[in-house]
Formats: structure tokens, C-alpha cells, sequence
């Protein structure tokens, strides 16, 4: 995965494409803090978690952006959000989180609310990337509950 960005982020340099430099210039700095601070390589499953960081940080500036009545830095930040979301994998539906959930559920053998420690690193774990962590959480507390 990050071979992948360092390659596209060249291919944007001699393209003279200064947004998509500019995004995966921002990415790459957060890859390479993100290892500095953990000491050791990033694999690709912590790549896209910071990417999907990245991701929510834009959808709440773009909010920002439109309640302050800002359509200029708003344009800017959704253009930022379309490059990001081509390196996110496709996202689940909601549906497609709760069969998922229940296969994980009926795995560990998790009986009611009490069972959710179990539940949500093994889920979380395999749907990294592919959903938010939010609404997966609130899936899974539904399901434990009934």
C-alpha cells in the first residue's frame, strides 16, 4: 500500500496534479509519523486506518465548511475526500456489516452484552477499512442485545 502512494504520489509530481501531490503528500507524512512513533513498519490494514482518519477528518471539515457558509475551503476539502476515498476499499453496507457480525458473533460463541470484548476486536479486525468503526459498534451491541 505504500509503495502504491509513493508510486502515485511521483506520477502526480511529474503530472504537475498539485491536489492529488498535495493529499498523498499528507498521507505519506502521516504513514511515515505514525511509524516513527510506533518504531517499526506500518502494514497495510494500519495504512488504511489512516487513511479512513483522514477520511472522517475531511467529512467533519467539510461539515465545518458548510455551517460557517464557507463554499470555497468546503469545494476544496470534497475535492481532498475524492482522492482519499480511491484508496479505501468498498464500503459495506449495512447489511453486509450485520451478516458479517453475526458470523463473528456465532464464531466466538457470544451470548448477550457481556460478550462484546470478544466480539469487537475480531470484527474490527477484519472489517478495517471497509466500515466505520461507529456503526459497527452499534451493530454489534444491537445483536448482543437481542
Amino acid at each position: 500500500m505504500k509503495d502504491k502512494l509513493n508510486a502515485e504520489f511521483r506520477q502526480a509530481m511529474r503530472d504537475k496534479d498539485t491536489l492529488r501531490r498535495s493529499v498523498l503528500r499528507m498521507v505519506l507524512a502521516s504513514v511515515k509519523n505514525a511509524e516513527i512513533a510506533k518504531r517499526m513498519e506500518l502494514s497495510d490494514g494500519d495504512v488504511l486506518g489512516l487513511i479512513s482518519k483522514e477520511v472522517k477528518q475531511h467529512e467533519d471539515s467539510i461539515q465545518a465548511f458548510k455551517e460557517g457558509n464557507r463554499p470555497d475551503l468546503m469545494e476544496k476539502e470534497q475535492a481532498e475526500l475524492a482522492i482519499l476515498l480511491e484508496y479505501l476499499p468498498k464500503q459495506l453496507s449495512h447489511e453486509e456489516i450485520i451478516a458479517e457480525a453475526k458470523k463473528v458473533i456465532e464464531e466466538v460463541g457470544a451470548l448477550g452484552p457481556g460478550d462484546k470484548g470478544k466480539v469487537m476486536p475480531k470484527i474490527i479486525a477484519k472489517l478495517k477499512g471497509q466500515a466505520d468503526g461507529k456503526e459497527i459498534n452499534e451493530i454489534v451491541t444491537e445483536l448482543l442485545r437481542s
